[in-house]
């Protein structure tokens, strides 16, 4: 079967992580992304938690490590662990509830401190489905993002608006920026599938 490729073959391994407050919606944006799945039931997530999946970009297929931590001020000791080599970050913000927006400046600071500095970061107005009681005007999350160079969407985990998008967009910027690399530095083995060894060197490139 031409074109087969079994589950866990991939060309690169990316890590991104969720950050941003308590109850913006993170594990449903997560499991949304990853099983299409919702739970208006969703408890606070305790620790870390990831879960993967896989898109094809320009035919290759790229995997993603998404790890999903808690948002409680209470688990914030784990932070460099969670934050080691991931080159890609969704900061999540709840669009009725203005005080998570205005906590993504610190979310910010906390990532960059602990990452590469060319990490693709994407600013994520989440819930966007409640119109009704937005706090947040979309104006205020393009302007934060244009101010710090991120890119920026709104979605819906509830009613499944721009999850694949934003993740998706933010896998290819990374494949991009990794390919581009590989390019620049003449390296031939950038046209092969990397071995499973140096699969997590490309996972963490920047």
């Amino acid at each position: 079967m031409a074109g087969y490729r079994a589950e866990d073959e991939y060309d690169y391994l990316f890590k991104l992580v969720l950050i941003g407050d308590s109850g913006v919606g993170k594990s449903n944006l997560l499991s949304r992304f990853t099983r299409n799945e919702f739970n208006l039931e969703s408890k606070s997530t305790i620790g870390v938690e990831f879960a993967t999946r896989s898109i094809s970009v320009d035919g290759k297929v790229l995997k993603a490590q998404i790890w999903d931590t808690a948002g409680q001020e209470r688990y914030r000791a784990i932070t460099s662990a969670y934050y080691r080599g991931a080159v890609g970050a969704l900061l999540v913000y709840d669009v009725t509830r203005r005080t998570t927006f205005e906590n993504a400046a610190r979310w910010l600071r906390e990532l960059r401190d602990h990452t590469d500095p060319n990490i693709v970061v994407m600013l994520i107005g989440n819930k966007s489905d409640l119109r009704h009681l937005i706090a947040v005007p979309t104006e205020d999350g393009k302007a934060f993002a244009e101010m710090e160079c991120l890119y920026f969407m709104e979605t819906s985990a509830l009613e499944s608006t721009n999850v694949e998008n934003a993740f998706a967009e933010v896998l290819t910027h990374i494949y991009h920026i990794v390919s581009k690399r590989a390019v620049e530095a003449g390296d031939d083995a950038a046209s092969s599938v990397p071995s499973k060894d140096s699969q997590s060197s490309n996972a963490i490139a920047f």
